[in-house]
């Protein structure tokens, strides 16, 4: 089970799976609860947030009512580092640990006793094939403990603590590898749309290889529903995603947002070309929330051009009978870092 914590929303997605490939995941139980302003604020929880966050999330179990009681979440932010080190060939883990720990103020800018860390190797160093590269990762404590804190409060018990962008990037193989239009040589971008930020993500060989933010989200439109029509930040979100507004909310306010959501993406593919020397875009993907937003995708293609579509991981798995599959593909492109919480409860994705 994968639980994304965001700004907005707890979102909850379980998987099963009966095989290798795509299609053999299937999604067995799902759930997306609001959240109130300001109890994840930089992708952090609060001190005050854990118990909100943490029932936010029994709600979730409550809905969605699942088999498994352990979950994958992530953290993310400016409390979350990762860097790529070199250290001698040959070493066990506990060897390289210790050497991490002995060198810790040359990799990690926090004391050593306030993070949590782990790393992973990556392979033999092109430059000198007797040391190996090792993907070093770390986060100050307090960042993980409120996270396992709040699925504490639910009943549930952390598996693994991720971090997003490799949540995503697991979500994005999977999307790239179930879609018969794109190559596995290509380059694909990812934009996720999110409630205070919007990320590019660049996949090529199976790796995220450029990432941009820009401050621009869905929270946007969520001030302008609640100046203009009186609602709260939580009823206008609500508005927003379920209809029921004035019928000049279109005219007035959506057309515009998705007019500005189009020229950030176009903006953004526009500095991956002026800066990336990675290659050409076969395809553009489109996540988070503000993907669901009826013609959004005609209007993105009026200013970027090329092969865009909605990001969908579940397109090729299967579905329980108890979710509703209207509903899930619905919420699909708010899902991917779920889902990709979800897929470190197989090997194949770890």
């Amino acid at each position: 089970m994968g639980i994304d914590i965001s700004s907005t929303a707890v979102k909850l997605l379980e998987l099963s799976r009966t095989g290798k490939g795509a299609a053999s995941y299937r999604v067995e139980s799902y759930a997306m609860e609001p959240l109130p302003e300001k109890v994840v604020e930089d992708k952090n929880i609060t001190e005050e947030g854990v118990e909100v966050v943490g029932d936010a999330i029994q709600r979730a179990v409550r809905r969605a009512k699942p088999h498994a009681q352990f979950a994958a979440v992530a953290v993310a932010g400016p409390a979350v580092m990762t860097k790529t080190i070199s250290m001698p060939g040959g070493l066990t883990d506990d060897e390289m640990l210790a050497a991490i720990q002995v060198d810790a103020e040359q990799h990690i800018p926090y004391p050593l006793d306030e993070v949590n860390l782990d790393f992973e190797v990556l392979g033999p160093n092109e430059k000198e094939p007797d040391r190996v590269d090792v993907l070093l990762a770390a986060c100050r404590q307090e960042n993980v403990d409120s996270r396992i804190a709040a699925l504490e409060i639910a009943g549930l018990k952390a598996k693994v603590v991720d971090i997003e962008r490799y949540a995503l990037e697991n979500a994005l193989q999977l999307v790239v590898e179930n879609d018969p239009e794109i190559g596995p040589e290509e380059t694909v971008a990812l934009i996720e749309i999110g409630a205070t930020s919007s990320t590019m993500n660049v996949l090529g060989g199976g790796k995220i290889v450029f990432t941009r933010e820009e401050m621009f989200g869905g929270h946007r439109l969520t001030e302008e529903i609640h100046h203009r029509y009186g609602l709260s930040h939580e009823e206008a979100n609500l508005a927003k995603r379920n209809g029921g507004l004035p019928d000049d909310y279109e005219t007035e306010l959506l057309e515009p947002f998705k007019m500005e959501m189009a020229q950030q993406i176009a903006r953004m593919i526009q500095v991956y070309y002026s800066t990336s020397t990675y290659g050409k875009l076969s395809h553009i993907l489109v996540a988070g929330g503000c993907a669901s937003i009826p013609g959004i995708i005609e209007h993105i293609n009026s200013r970027v051009g090329g092969h865009i579509n909605i990001a969908n991981p579940f397109a090729a798995m299967s579905v329980a009978s108890r979710v509703s599959k209207k509903a899930l593909m619905t919420d699909a492109p708010a899902l991917m870092i779920a889902c990709g919480l979800a897929l470190r409860t197989f090997d194949a994705r770890r």
